[in-house]
């Protein structure tokens, strides 16, 4: 009896030890399998005045965008503010939810807030997973429903590779992009809201009395980088997205992958060195044909939303940059920039005031099979904010530039005078009205946002001399 047991019980010692090493073995292959997702780098290089492809290495293949996703962000952001939605001032609300979010963040207190501008810094320098949460829940009424707008506004831009699942880049299985979506995204940035770009070369601002420092560290090291947007999780790898502007050539870069800050970096600048001269000096750069509408959400009809679609990492990725970049990249200090080299944008800090949370998103409603929520229209917003549905109309003075009987063809008008003077025009918010004359309804195309009738008017003749027709109005 004795020896039986003792039988049992040594077989089922090895019946389990086999066992273990069975899961064991499972568990370090489906380790090595995430690993090897992410040390997966792809990259492109697209010559961003004709559009053709430079150099190409896996670009349609699928990645996690990290904080590259803020650039989305930050596009549906200048969208607003072009359409006169928001402004640079408008009250961005920190509800507990985005007040939670994982550090890197600007650490907004819940309840409170800072004018959008604070938020737009604060993403296209520290990176903040906080505002660009905020920013998402003002846009879309929650964030579930700004990430379909997102990857609605993803389809228009031609980005069939890529479906967002939140603001910020934090990690979500369902959430994925490509090399050569992000190229596109980085190029419509600048073609369609060239009056807002310059918020990407910003490399610190001041928050009050203290210094926030930007990740991109190849701004001010390689001639003529003017932004956009670094990204790092464990999954996703190092990531990056760059702008090249010197002379007549363009050019926007992405690399996807990198296994360091450093590498990443380094193989962005060699990317930069090669192709920038293969650069064409001809071409109008306009590559990116701009989504039309006031209602992105409707493009999701055709979009199918998969919850498990893209590699799952075996453990939650730690998130952004200053978590292992910042460690890896200090230890060059030839690749630090000198901040005094560029003078400081400073901003001054706000008072945060308690704000209502904004109001749920509407019921969802049916779209191929999949409920889709509608565009929200907050019941409760910043004062400042006009519901997003109707055109806002900014009061005081205004310029008009053109009318047209349809309204995309103000809006299109609108978008080519931006481009024009983007100068002139950079503190300035286009809008659309709508008029009647003789039983027809026209549109004017007009640009908002200026103090007095002498800025409307400076404004105006600094048009004029650009060869652009208007007239300063007061509403």
């Amino acid at each position: 009896m004795r020896q039986a047991l003792t039988g049992f019980v040594s077989k089922s010692s090895f019946s389990l030890k086999a066992i273990m090493i069975a899961v064991l073995a499972v568990t370090v292959i489906a380790a090595d399998v995430a690993s090897a997702l992410a040390a997966r780098s792809s990259a492109i290089v697209i010559d961003a005045k004709t559009g053709k492809v430079l150099y190409s290495a896996d670009a349609n293949g699928r990645r996690y965008p990290a904080s590259l996703t803020k650039m989305m962000t930050l596009y549906l952001t200048f969208e607003a503010m072009a359409k006169g939605r928001i402004t640079r001032n408008t009250p961005v609300p920190f509800s507990a939810h985005a007040s939670a979010e994982a550090p890197t963040k600007l650490g907004v207190r819940a309840g409170s807030s800072v004018p959008v501008e604070i938020a737009i810094l604060s993403i296209v320098t520290k990176s903040a997973n906080d505002s660009a949460t905020a920013l998402g829940e003002l846009l879309g009424g929650s964030e579930d429903n700004f990430a379909r707008m997102m990857t609605a506004k993803a389809r228009q831009l031609g980005m069939n590779g890529t479906v967002f699942r939140n603001a910020n880049g934090l990690p979500d299985p369902g959430q994925f992009t490509t090399a050569h979506d992000m190229a596109m995204l980085g190029i419509a940035l600048r073609e369609h809201y060239p009056q807002y770009y310059g918020y990407f070369s910003q490399r610190s601002f001041l928050y009050g009395r203290q210094r926030i420092n930007g990740h991109n560290r190849l701004l001010g090291r390689i001639k003529g980088v003017d932004g956009i947007k670094t990204g790092y999780t464990r999954a996703s790898g190092f990531n990056l997205v760059s702008s090249v502007a010197d002379g007549d050539r363009r050019l926007v870069a992405v690399v996807m992958g990198g296994t360091s800050g450093r590498s990443r970096d380094n193989q962005m600048a060699s990317l930069i060195t090669t192709y920038m001269p293969r650069t064409s000096t001809r071409g109008n750069g306009n590559l990116i044909a701009k989504a039309g509408g006031d209602n992105p959400i409707k493009a999701l009809a055709k979009v199918f939303l998969p919850k498990q679609d893209a590699p799952t990492p075996d453990d939650k990725p730690v998130t952004d940059d200053t978590v292992v970049a910042s460690a890896d990249d200090s230890q060059d200090d030839s690749q630090q920039v000198a901040e005094e080299t560029k003078p400081v944008l400073q901003v001054k800090k706000v008072k945060t005031v308690a704000v209502a949370a904004m109001a749920p998103a509407p019921k969802a409603e049916q779209a191929t099979s999949q409920a889709v929520t509608a565009y929200a229209e907050p019941t409760t917003a910043a004062p400042a904010i006009d519901p997003v549905k109707t055109s806002s109309v900014p009061s005081g003075w205004v310029v008009q530039v053109a009318s047209s009987p349809t309204k995309s063809g103000a809006e299109a008008l609108l978008d080519k005078t931006s481009k024009q003077a983007p100068k002139v025009l950079a503190d300035a918010s286009g809008f659309t009205v709508a008029f009647d004359n003789d039983g027809t309804t026209y549109y004017r195309a007009r640009f908002g946002g200026f103090g007095s009738k002498d800025a409307a008017w400076k404004a105006c003749d600094a048009l004029k001399r650009k060869k652009i027709s208007c007239y300063a109005v007061q509403q």
